[in-house]
């Protein structure tokens, strides 16, 4: 789970495929950036206005009985914890073996377990999965059509993509537009649909500009 500020990349959203805009030679190492990766409102969703918010979305978007989710990019387990306080299964995937442990430690005693692993390739080997939710990572990957593909084929039949993604920044965007996740979801599912995100300001704790939305996307 990242963020992007208004204007410019945060340091949150760097990733080590996909370094700063105009700062190609550094990478970013996440085990650090974990030590204040809740500091930001939608990471940590510690302000009771923001998390509500997170709350409810996954209350409209995840199925009303207990189900299995697959959390992929799942940072320290911020949505995680909301999908289990609803009743759900949560698996999560991180790169990050610090996100991970503190995802952990965050949803001791709830139903969920956490992998170290590459959000593009979980490592889930024949598990499937009722809903795959993955917010602010598919835009940072080389080839999202073919990473889609798979997370799809991770999904029982009847299962849903809910992605959330966006575009950042004014001087220099950087994100996937919805009207292109759009195109590339449509026709490997159902039904997809378009959610916009960027008037909801308790989602990100301020009031935001740019493009923020959600793709839900039933097989």
């Amino acid at each position: 789970m990242t963020n992007i500020d208004d204007g410019e990349t945060s340091r949150a959203l760097r990733t080590p495929k996909n370094p700063a805009a105009g700062d190609s030679s550094k990478t970013v190492d996440w085990d650090a950036e974990a030590l204040t990766f809740d500091d930001e409102p939608d990471h940590g969703l510690r302000d009771p206005v923001v998390r509500e918010a997170w709350a409810a979305r996954l209350r409209d978007w995840l199925p009303h009985r207990a189900r299995d989710v697959l959390d992929l990019g799942c940072g320290t387990g911020s949505l995680s914890l909301l999908a289990t306080a609803q009743g759900h299964r949560v698996t999560g995937v991180d790169a990050s073996t610090v996100m991970v442990a503190r995802a952990r430690g965050k949803l001791t005693g709830h139903p969920a377990v956490f992998l170290v692993g590459d959000a593009a390739a979980p490592p889930v080997g024949e598990q499937r999965f009722d809903v795959v939710l993955v917010r602010h990572v598919l835009w940072t990957l080389s080839d999202p059509g073919r990473v889609l593909r798979r997370w799809c084929g991770l999904l029982r039949p009847g299962g849903r993509l809910v992605l959330v993604e966006g575009v950042w920044g004014t001087v220099s965007p950087v994100g996937i537009p919805a009207e292109r996740l759009y195109e590339l979801v449509a026709p490997l599912v159902s039904d997809a649909v378009v959610v916009w995100l960027g008037d909801d300001s308790p989602l990100w704790g301020r009031k935001v500009e740019d493009e923020r939305y959600a793709v839900l996307a039933d097989l």
